[in-house]
């Protein structure tokens, strides 16, 4: 099917390709249940991550004492934020029903972003099977002796390599290094240079391209598979990653309840996830879809000239489409979401149960961000904005949000440098002067 052919049978694209804002429901979507039964992944493999996360939290808590808090458990508050949900209102002149929850990633401890979890999950399960295939650990053990220098040298003998725009580069590159692994991240033209320096400060390699992301990852494939003691952690096709992520689903099932929301038929949850390549937001909105089934309503958000994930979707192409492709360039100032070409994994897994993708452009992304911190003092990065006119949208087109919930992800910006969230946030301010 040409270009033509695709506007043809998919109007939207023709507005995408004038990086419009625009809103795509999922006519694919079915009943939880149905669509649960056609995917390999499972409650018991996201259960088996959580165990996992748990028997590491000892590790955890002597690795990074910021942690002890939580005893080792790596996870981020969800809070209101009706200030900011009034500024919403008012700067879109659009009114929606329910509460406006903010789930608070950017605060991860360890590496400040939603790549805390996934990523981190994928190299302690590499370290775990290592161990004990070793005879130096077992299921049972304490899992703080990983942090003696014995295990790190043990783990030095082993490499572990990633393609990123960022953030999943810092979490991967964060843990392997703490645990003794040789770390490379091959990184994108998109990753700023605040991320690279960090990386780079705590012994790990970076390697730049001139490309974005689709060949970062490609060519740290191609070197991974050359080296059998290298392990690649694939963004685009790892189950590992995808479960480390859904167990943020039952986490947030307790901070709810704590908060006395219920998610039933008469009280749905609405929640809006940015999305680069998918992992992330799409182990996310699976974990959810197991726990809360058709009351829970998850949608992408992506750059109005990155919208990888919706396009890969709405035609049925997945991975087998660019945004390239429909003439789009992939620049964004949300570098974390800078991806042109899908997840097929995720967009696969994800095709009967996703209820839609929506965009949002850079300005937009930058008001919000000023808005924040200004409502709310909170600071996040631009990519942890693209959640935010989640409910202006839905609201739009007609969605019952009688009673709803809804929930802004805010994926990132726990380790940005001060000096960058003057930046943004003076960005933002010169936008909405305008």
């Amino acid at each position: 099917m040409n270009l033509q052919q695709l506007i043809e049978k998919y109007p939207l694209i023709k507005e995408m390709q004038n990086t419009e804002e625009v809103i795509w429901f999922n006519s694919n979507q079915t009943k939880t249940s149905e669509a649960l039964r056609n995917i390999t992944v499972t409650s018991e493999m996201v259960q088996d991550a959580n165990d996992r996360l748990e028997r590491f939290a000892s590790y955890i808590e002597v690795a990074f004492p910021e942690t002890a808090k939580a005893n080792g458990i790596i996870e981020s508050p969800l809070v209101g934020i009706p200030t900011m949900a009034s500024a919403v209102k008012e700067l879109f002149k659009t009114e929606f029903n329910g509460e406006l929850l903010l789930k608070c990633d950017n605060d991860l401890p360890i590496s400040g972003s939603i790549k805390a979890r996934g990523g981190i999950y994928e190299v302690l399960k590499i370290a775990e099977t290592l161990a004990i295939c070793e005879g130096l650990l077992t299921s049972k053990d304490d899992y703080g002796v990983l942090a003696k220098e014995e295990y790190k040298k043990f783990f030095s003998g082993y490499s572990i390599a990633v393609g990123s725009t960022g953030n999943l580069g810092l979490s991967i590159g964060i843990i392997s290094a703490k645990l003794g692994f040789r770390v490379t991240v091959h990184m994108s033209s998109d990753a700023k240079q605040w991320k690279k320096d960090m990386l780079r400060q705590k012994g790990v390699e970076v390697i730049e391209y001139a490309a974005d992301y689709s060949l970062a990852v490609e060519e740290g494939r191609k070197q991974a598979e050359q080296d059998p003691k290298c392990f690649f952690i694939d963004d685009e096709n790892s189950i590992d990653l995808f479960v480390g992520y859904a167990v943020a689903a039952s986490r947030l099932k307790k901070q709810l309840e704590q908060l006395g929301k219920m998610v039933d038929e008469d009280h749905p949850l609405y929640v809006y996830l940015p999305c680069g390549v998918g992992g992330g937001p799409g182990g996310v909105a699976f974990g959810l879809k197991l726990l809360f089934g058709d009351h829970v309503h998850c949608y992408f958000a992506e750059p109005t000239h990155s919208p990888c994930m919706l396009l890969g979707l709405m035609t049925g192409l997945h991975e087998n489409i660019s945004v390239h492709d429909i003439g789009l360039d992939n620049k964004t100032a949300a570098d974390g979401l800078a991806v042109g070409r899908p997840s097929g994994f995720v967009g696969k897994t994800l095709e009967q149960l996703i209820d839609g993708s929506y965009t949002i452009s850079d300005q937009t992304m930058h008001q919000l961000l000023t808005l924040l911190a200004d409502k709310e003092n909170i600071r996040l990065e631009p990519s942890a904005l693209a959640g935010m006119t989640g409910p202006i949208q839905v609201a739009k087109h007609g969605a019952n949000l009688q009673n709803a919930t809804h929930i802004v992800w805010a994926t990132g910006g726990g380790m940005v440098p001060e000096s960058e969230k003057v930046t943004y946030y003076e960005m933002g301010r010169q936008f909405l002067n305008r």
